[in-house]
């Protein structure tokens, strides 16, 4: 039987002081993997560490360079230079146990899942590193969301250390281009029903002087754009319904002077008011039907994908 052919990812942008623990640790752990750095645009030293200690592992694999800016854009350019038959994804910051990249193969090498996750969340780790208040909030509020939506169970949306079969790789088009990426895995799994697994992990915070790209205000500005996505690509019929409710809401509310006239006139006083409720109350109903069409699009569309996963070659 034919060896199965390991990628392992390390997205990197700026990260000359890790890059090489990095890299010699997941080697040490994982040494039949092809190792690829994906060099994402980096000012330091980060391409030239990582392509010295590739030559000197003497392992599988080399450096890409992506242009583009952005996590999202990094993985993108792996996963489409890259065939493997297992994807590991890791970030190059020291912050994910390389010796636990084998309990992550596990469940995909046994045909069990599509996706398998390392949890930060489920041991506490994550909560007693991270020291960044509002990124754990805003990681609570993006899981809340995502489990209430597609009635799963999930306790790490955002974790970076994932390993992925073929199939789920190169059926999984990458449209985001930061640091949204591993929310939008998730999604893309939960929406077109691959199968993923939780698997708790240790995790702790970057070492001394090694600088975190996130930042809390505008990352906290794109979790929220995330939840508003999540619910106009993947559940339209609940953002436009409840966009319609509102409308229909506020035109009841421009109304009411207007129907109190009627009753007690039989005449209209207040004609802008009718005007506005009357406006308020098409949009309403167009908001309402655009989610009924979009909602059909997108069950159409899961359709086309079960399709397109049936006649994916298994191997």
């Amino acid at each position: 039987m034919t060896p199965m052919k390991v990628a392992l990812i390390l997205p990197a942008y700026n990260e000359e002081l890790t890059i090489e623990a990095t890299v010699r640790a997941f080697h040490a752990a994982l040494p039949e993997a092809a190792i690829w750095v994906v060099n994402n645009r980096s000012s330091d030293a980060t391409e030239s560490i990582a392509r010295t200690t590739l030559s000197s592992l003497g392992c599988l694999g080399g450096v890409l360079n992506e242009s583009r800016k952005g996590k999202g854009n990094a993985v993108r350019r792996a996963f489409l230079e890259i065939n493997a038959d297992l994807y590991v994804l890791a970030d190059a910051d020291l912050t994910y146990p390389a010796d636990r990249v084998r309990d992550l193969l596990a469940p995909v090498l046994e045909g069990r899942a599509d996706m398998v996750v390392g949890d930060r969340h489920s041991a506490g780790h994550y909560a007693a590193e991270n020291k960044r208040a509002l990124h754990g909030i805003g990681n609570r509020l993006v899981r809340s969301l995502v489990n209430g939506l597609f009635n799963a169970e999930l306790a790490d949306i955002m974790s970076g250390y994932r390993v992925f079969s073929r199939r789920f790789v190169k059926n999984y088009p990458i449209l985001v281009e930061g640091f949204e990426i591993e929310t939008d895995m998730t999604l893309h799994a939960l929406d077109k029903r691959y199968r993923i697994i939780e698997i708790p992990i240790e995790y702790k915070d970057r070492p001394e002087g090694s600088v975190s790209k996130l930042n809390t205000f505008s990352d906290g500005a794109r979790v929220l754009f995330v939840i508003m996505q999540i619910l106009r690509y993947y559940k339209p019929f609940v953002f436009f319904g409840w966009l319609s409710i509102l409308f229909f809401l506020a035109g009841l509310m421009a109304a009411v002077p207007v129907i109190q006239d009627w009753i007690q006139y039989q005449y209209i006083r207040h004609v802008p008011l009718a005007i506005l409720a009357t406006g308020l109350e098409i949009v309403a109903a167009s908001m309402f039907g655009v989610g009924l069409v979009l909602d059909s699009i997108v069950y159409q569309k899961r359709l086309d994908n079960e399709r397109q996963i049936l006649n994916f070659p298994v191997a």
